[in-house]
Parts: structure tokens; sequence; C-alpha cells
């Protein structure tokens, strides 16, 4: 993006090439793919099937979720 093509009243910083503490749901993603990885899927509904239980698996293990995304800085509310 050319300065110029940016907003005014918009900032832009640079990150480092690795910075989960500044992507907290970066972490997440490891745990989101768990039951997905190395398998094979006929189609895409079945693979949907099995990424929805696991966002509602998820959800329901709030502790697991915040064991992986529960940077000091982050309020993690119940």
């Amino acid at each position: 993006m050319r300065e110029e093509d940016i907003p005014e009243g918009i900032v832009l910083y640079k990150l480092p090439a690795y910075s989960p503490e500044l992507q907290p749901a970066e972490p997440l993603w490891p745990l989101l793919k768990e039951p997905i990885a190395n398998k094979y899927f006929n189609n895409i509904e079945e693979l949907e099937d099995v990424l929805v239980d696991r966002c509602n698996w998820l959800r329901k293990n709030t502790d697991v979720v915040r064991g992986a995304s529960g940077f000091k800085w982050i309020f993690c509310a119940s």
C-alpha cells in the first residue's frame, strides 16, 4: 500500500514476523485444526460438520481456549 492511499487519521504499524501477543487468536488455530489434520473428507459438508462440532466443543470448553490465548494483558471473562 502506498502512503498516499492511506486515509487520513489511519496509522499503520509494521508488526514483527512473529508476534502472537499482538494477534491473540493465532494460538487458537491448532485447537481448531486438530480434528481435521491429516484427514480425508469426501466432501465439503463432512469437513464443515467436523469443524462445527469442534467450534461447539471449544465454545463449551472455555478453559482450553483461555489456556491457549490467555495472555496476561487480555481480560478473559467467563
